[in-house]
């Protein structure tokens, strides 16, 4: 009889325990579902980047859990300080293992929380070019004018210089078109200019601009600065030379190119 009662009581004192240890994990479980997906909505109504709130959210739902358990563990009389200790060890050493991996991962919640580029956007990043197709936590991945895929690891971009091509909306393309200094040059300006303001490209605001630039050796050389779209920089910069150079042949202006004269003298 007296077994019996001390099983009853050993049941009634461990059960209750496992039975709060194993509450404490299902409401931890739950909490985090309900907060990390709270957390996930607010963030996607003031922000559009998918990556961040994504990777909030989980980091938030893993460390309710991480807490939740510890809880149980201490129901059920487990000593965690020793085992948070022993965690902590084990976090360093995995740290210092991968200190590189984790240099990127904070490097990626930078770049996901300031916002130097999106993805779409057009940006120079340790001497690569290219599209910005993908944001990732330890990586970010461009795509190049060849279609060339590009992964530069998250710590590298921001210990180095980046050019946003696509912050502004707009971009300017300077080139440059020489005449012969016999030629008319105020003709040469006004058949620039409406080159220029007649591409379909070419945006109104900011207005391009068109200016003699230097008095060159063998040329009178004009800057022609029209603003585009990023996406129609290249496709512009291929198309106006040829545009200016059969303009030019049909009124009969001059594209100089280097010579030199050479005199003999006899003695």
């Amino acid at each position: 009889m007296e077994i019996l009662e001390q099983a009853q009581a050993l049941i009634l004192t461990y059960g209750l325990n496992v039975l709060g240890a194993i509450l404490i994990v299902v409401l931890g479980w739950w909490l985090a579902g309900l907060i990390s997906r709270w957390i996930e909505k607010a963030l996607a109504r003031t922000s559009s980047n998918k990556a961040l709130y994504r990777f909030v959210g989980s980091l938030i739902y893993y460390t309710i859990i991480a807490f939740a358990v510890v809880a149980a563990l201490a129901r059920l009389g487990v000593q965690t300080a020793s085992f948070i200790a022993v965690l902590g060890a084990a976090g360093l050493a995995i740290g210092l293992a991968l200190e590189g991996a984790l240099s990127n991962f904070a490097s990626g919640v930078m770049i996901l929380l300031f916002k130097p580029f999106e993805i779409g956007h057009y940006v120079e990043i340790s001497d690569s070019f290219g599209k910005v197709t993908d944001i990732k936590i330890f990586n970010t991945v461009l795509l190049t004018r060849e279609k060339k895929t590009i992964i530069i690891p998250n710590g590298l971009i921001i210990s180095d210089k980046i050019v946003n091509y696509s912050r502004q909306g707009h971009i300017r393309v300077d080139m440059v078109f020489g005449i012969g200094y016999d030629d008319d040059l105020l003709k040469a300006k006004r058949i620039l200019e409406e080159l220029v303001t007649a591409d379909s490209r070419v945006l109104p605001e900011p207005s391009p601009r068109v200016a003699v630039l230097e008095l060159a050796d063998s040329s009178v050389n004009f800057a022609v600065r029209p603003y585009v779209k990023i996406e129609d920089y290249w496709d512009i910069q291929l198309d106006m030379p040829e545009r200016v150079k059969l303009r030019f042949d049909q009124e009969g202006i001059s594209i100089p190119f280097p010579q030199r004269d050479v005199h003999l003298y006899q003695r």
